[in-house]
């Protein structure tokens, strides 16, 4: 082969990666931005230009697959300022997901190795195999706000926020106590229900399915009704104070983590209802609870910024 032939078999296979409208102008542009180079390296070289400086000189160039890859428009589906908040919600989801996956799988009892290889076997198949939507869902709502931004970039200007501010405000934290208040008492009695929707005249079984096994009543509930509870003061200091202080946040992560602990324990130790599927509902829930909270615990914890001394700023 000679030199031109060299030329255009590399051309060819750059350009027939590129859209037809393009090709064209892009096999001129290269054509003569090769030949040029080309000749150039050969009066370097103080020889006649021919095809083994040009396969030389190609080779340095690139792979007709980079090349064509620098003539060709970026195409972004997830936005790069997104990428490790992508990836981090991607790995969050899916550990989240599998948890509760184990939760509902293992809340049966475990007699032998068999029955402990079925629930195994049944958490890979009927969870983490499926669990995969969860990052097509996240690649395609990235790429929707990616695709808007670009359509509308952001044209407000950046104000600064004042620190632990309560979201919502002393408002939203008031109505934010009232349903928590509403909830425990819903806790303490669940048959209350009952009695306001059928007035006292619910079908016996129902009134069973809402009712607490005495295990679950003499082991965790004095600690996890106490561990509700104390979120009322709290709440008042929150609310008092109108924002959070690193006092209130070490206190509100020491609550959660043994609500946590408590609601573990109350899984995984025999049954908290009387009905076997109200136990299992309220076994779930309990399990998304807990996940939810020590979700919650490390996202806070990661988003903590502590500027060493050298890096702080001065008032």
């Amino acid at each position: 082969m000679n030199t031109n032939d060299v030329i255009t078999s590399y051309v060819n296979e750059v350009e027939l990666q590129l859209p037809r409208k393009q090709r064209n102008d892009v096999a001129f542009e290269l054509r003569a931005l090769l030949l040029e180079e080309c000749q150039a390296k050969a009066e370097e070289m103080e020889r006649p230009l021919d095809a083994e400086i040009v396969i030389e000189f190609l080779q340095g160039f690139g792979h007709p697959n980079e090349v064509a890859a620098r003539y060709q428009p970026v195409v972004t589906i997830i936005d790069p300022s997104d990428g490790s908040k992508f990836l981090r919600l991607s790995i969050i989801g899916l550990l989240l997901i599998w948890g509760l996956g184990l939760i509902a799988n293992f809340s049966q009892p475990i007699n032998s190795s068999t029955d402990f290889i079925r629930a195994l076997s049944s958490w890979w198949g009927k969870t983490v195999i499926p669990s995969f939507w969860w990052p097509g869902v996240l690649v395609v709502s990235f790429g929707m706000a990616s695709w808007a931004h670009q359509r509308r970039p952001t044209q407000s200007k950046w104000k600064p926020r004042a620190p632990d501010q309560i979201t919502g405000g002393r408002a939203a934290m008031a109505l934010g106590l009232i349903a928590m208040l509403c909830g425990i008492y819903l806790l303490i009695n669940p048959t209350w229900i009952l009695d306001v929707v059928w007035s006292g005249k619910a079908a016996p079984a129902a009134y069973t399915a809402l009712t607490y096994t005495d295990t679950f009543l003499q082991r965790q509930a004095p600690y996890l009704f106490t561990l509700v509870l104390l979120n009322i003061p709290f709440f008042f200091a929150v609310i008092i104070q109108g924002h959070w202080t690193n006092t209130l946040r070490r206190i509100e992560t020491g609550l959660s983590l043994l609500t946590c602990a408590v609601m573990t324990w109350a899984i995984v130790d025999g049954a908290i209802m009387m009905s076997p599927a109200s136990d299992s509902t309220a076994k779930f829930f309990m399990g998304v609870i807990v996940a939810f909270s020590l979700l919650t615990i490390l996202v806070q914890f990661l988003r903590q910024v502590k500027p060493s001394p050298s890096q702080g700023l001065q008032a």
